[in-house]
């Protein structure tokens, strides 16, 4: 059994009921995830949980044997469970155990392997896997009894089942195919489930003057502001990518199969530094800032501000500790952007802000980073498509 370091600050004893969970509040690492899955059966799946399913303060979540294709999404209500709207809603039946498309424009419900039985003070929180967004494909966490999308309670025990919608290309998936992640945060009794949790801009402009958090200068408005890069690089003038509208079907369990050219058109440089985004189309653009994530945080990408124009940058929103992080500070890696414009075209410019990065402190610095990981694609990145492409 795990033994938990001792801390100070910390809310519970040791010796406590929960006790190799750690004893400080903040989401928890890696080691404290597995002593969740392994010592306490707070997360249950059959067959059992994989090790390369933990990430560093991140669960991976399997798709299950079936999916159902349904007319909309939805979500259960108070008063409902996803598997009564599902009897209401549901037109399809499909076996995925092998391997079954899913096909663009459609909504499917799956559930997920692992279902949950969580402590009042540990509740969840999803997202979908970086490769998930890169993809298009608009993936949620459903919970029973639930009126929001990704969340999931202290005190929950039940199933969990991910809603796929695939955007821009037909995918294959089957059972164990892993399209979105969970976090699991850990609260003291003096925070409620609805309270705010990110560090404030004052402690993100010490902590970045201690050791950077981006390259450069930093910008600040309830998290670190991140730009878009139009500008190309040193050697390359391309500064994107945009999804063809007929394409074949991607197998998300494949990697380095695919040739980017039978799927993306490249954006190039322009004179003027500015794109405009076509409506409804995707796109895969990068930040202008690098971004470093230190061991003791993690970060989420979240909208700036909605009003600020009609597209959407944060599909995939999670960002782990060791993402980009280095000891000097550099080199950092970059925010691959997953934009979807919306029913207007938007011209974008170089150095326009679109989005935000909300960071949260962990309970405790897990025992491995990312970057340290066999999985960890996309360390030290710059502007870079899917892992399921070549190139």
């Amino acid at each position: 059994m795990l033994k938990p370091p001792a801390h100070s600050g910390a809310f519970l004893e040791p010796t406590g009921p929960l006790a190799d969970l750690g004893t400080k509040a903040g989401l928890l690492p890696r080691q404290r995830i597995k002593a969740l899955i392994h010592h306490r059966k707070l997360v249950q799946a059959s067959p059992d949980i994989d090790e390369a399913q933990i990430q560093p303060a991140s669960l991976d979540l399997r798709l299950g044997a079936k999916a159902y294709r349904v007319r909309a999404s939805f979500l259960p209500g108070r008063k409902k469970t996803v598997e009564e709207q599902l009897h209401e809603l549901k037109y399809d039946e499909i076996n995925i155990e092998q391997g079954a498309v899913l096909e663009k424009g459609c909504v499917y419900v799956v559930e997920l392997l692992e279902h949950l039985n969580l402590p009042e003070s540990v509740s969840g929180l999803a997202n979908p896997k970086s490769s998930t967004g890169r993809l298009d494909i608009f993936t949620r966490l459903i919970a029973d009894r639930s009126e929001v999308f990704d969340s999931v309670h202290g005190k929950y025990e039940g199933k969990i089942y991910a809603e796929i919608s695939p955007c821009s290309f037909s995918i294959r998936v089957r059972k164990g195919s892993r399209l979105n992640q969970m976090r699991f945060r850990r609260r003291n009794p003096a925070q409620s489930e609805s309270g705010k949790f990110s560090l404030s801009d004052r402690d993100l402009f010490k902590r970045h003057a201690e050791q950077p958090l981006v390259d450069g200068d930093i910008q600040l408005r309830n998290g670190v502001i991140l730009s878009v890069d139009l500008s190309g690089g040193p050697n390359t003038d391309l500064i994107g990518y945009r999804a063809q509208r007929f394409s074949g079907v991607i197998d998300v369990d494949e990697v380095g199969k695919y040739d980017p050219r039978d799927f993306w058109e490249t954006m190039h440089v322009r004179a003027d530094r500015k794109l405009i985004l076509d409506p409804h189309q995707f796109y895969i653009l990068a930040s202008r800032e690098r971004v470093h994530i230190p061991p003791d945080l993690a970060a989420e990408m979240v909208p700036i501000d909605p009003m600020m124009g009609e597209f959407r940058v944060h599909y995939a929103g999670f960002f782990d500790p060791g993402f980009g992080f280095t000891q000097h500070g550099a080199p950092g890696a970059r925010a691959v952007l997953e934009v979807r414009s919306h029913e207007v075209p938007f011209v974008l410019e170089h150095g326009q802000a679109v989005g935000r990065l909300d960071y949260e402190q962990l309970a405790e610095e897990p025992d491995i980073l990312y970057g340290q990981m066999p999985a960890s694609n996309y360390q030290g990145q710059g502007l870079k498509l899917s892992k399921h492409f070549r190139g």
